[in-house]
């Protein structure tokens, strides 16, 4: 009976740890499903069109070319190697403006016909307008190809405008660089803070302090990060505006404090236990040889308690990376490429948070915020074995 009860104990520990794995890579297989979609996706809004004049040189137009066409950054299409002509741009919303609505028909069946003689008549036009308008057989124009989205566009782009019309732009290069900018602030602030810390709990601190500090500070990673970001707002932006007499104190470097303060709890916590974990023998062992307390805990303790000090750099880091809605109140949320510690950033995953209700599902903003996740779990992913890939050089 006990030899059954222990099997089925066992059995049930394999199905539980089984199931959590599938989840695991499930997950993850959903993941990059949704991503791998926006490589598939029209580069201009999807059901659209853009067409110019037939005599139109122009052949085709990027993305960012498009966009700063329809801001009037470009007015002339010699800028973009066409002819010398004006920039006419029209939108399906200005037909009116060309023709009185009795010329377009009770139900609109004469649209397609007008804007096929609209953009046969003006030289220097670009029309955006819905492909059901598009007349089929004869239209008096060129229809500019349909390019997809590309690899390059994405990971080499170096702007963000998804809701840009007529064609939104995905660039990764502002987003991950806030990203590591404010990561890589608080672990440079909180990870010393955090070790000396649970050195001095885990071999200095006496009973009653250890007592006391130990509580504290394991309640601190259980507040709300929420609360972190009420906090930062209110109390670290002023300050840091107020100190580097800055415009806008919602920077990097507020993101960075307030990360290694929600850090801080993880590192000591996770580090100290590991530290505490050495023998006490070998302690001894090195007083007794001679060594001072603080060469024992630089030459023996720390390096005993590698593997575990290396868990709490990684959980921390993590925590850094992944962390959403502080860096979203705190940062600025300004998708730019940063120069400095004092500029306002975004984040991927406050990029993710800020968007996601209101990118339809299955459009490529949807899927690109898919393909921003699926890079936050490929830098948590090697950022974890290249420190453990550390740890176990440094044990050999």
């Amino acid at each position: 009976m006990r030899k059954f009860f222990e099997k089925s104990i066992e059995g049930g520990l394999l199905i539980s740890g089984s199931i959590s794995s599938f989840a695991i890579l499930l997950i993850v297989f959903f993941l990059f499903k949704e991503a791998g979609g926006l490589f598939n996706a029209p580069a201009t809004e999807e059901g659209y069109v853009l067409a110019v004049n037939k005599n139109n040189d122009v052949g085709k137009l990027s993305p960012e070319k498009i966009m700063d066409i329809f801001d009037g950054n470009i007015t002339n299409w010699k800028d973009i190697n066409g002819m010398d002509q004006e920039i006419l741009i029209f939108r399906f919303s200005d037909l009116t403006n060309y023709y009185p609505e009795e010329e377009l028909g009770d139900e609109f069946q004469y649209v397609p016909q007008k804007i096929s003689e609209l953009v046969a008549k003006e030289p220097g036009i670009i029309a955006f307008f819905p492909k059901q308008y598009l007349l089929e057989n004869d239209f008096q124009g060129k229809v500019l190809p349909e390019e997809k989205i590309t690899w390059g566009e994405f990971f080499g782009g170096t702007k963000w405008y998804p809701t840009s019309t007529p064609a939104p732009i995905f660039g990764l290069i502002p987003l991950l660089l806030g990203t590591l900018l404010v990561s890589i602030g608080a672990i440079v602030l909180s990870l010393p803070f955090g070790i000396a810390v649970a050195i001095y709990m885990a071999e200095i601190a006496n009973k009653r302090t250890r007592d006391l500090l130990k509580p504290v500070i394991e309640l601190l990673a259980g507040i709300p990060s929420v609360v972190y970001g009420f906090f930062g707002l209110v109390v670290i932006v002023p300050l840091i505006q107020k100190t580097f007499n800055l415009p806008v104190g919602e920077t990097a470097f507020a993101g960075s404090v307030v990360l290694a303060i929600m850090a801080l709890p993880t590192i000591i916590t996770v580090a100290e236990d590991a530290m505490r974990t050495t023998p006490r023998a070998m302690k001894e062992a090195s007083l007794a040889l001679g060594a001072t307390q603080w060469q024992t805990i630089y030459k023996v303790i720390i390096p005993y308690s590698i593997s575990g000090i290396t868990s709490a750099v990684v959980l921390g880091i993590g925590r850094a990376i992944g962390e959403t809605m502080a860096v979203l109140m705190v940062t600025g949320n300004a998708a730019v490429i940063p120069t400095s510690f004092f500029e306002p950033v975004r984040t991927i995953p406050a990029t993710i948070a800020a968007e996601l209700g209101e990118a339809p599902a299955g459009g490529a903003h949807y899927e690109a915020l898919f393909l921003l996740g699926a890079v936050l779990f490929l830098i948590t992913l090697i950022l974890s074995i290249s420190v453990e890939y550390i740890s176990s050089k440094r044990k050999i």
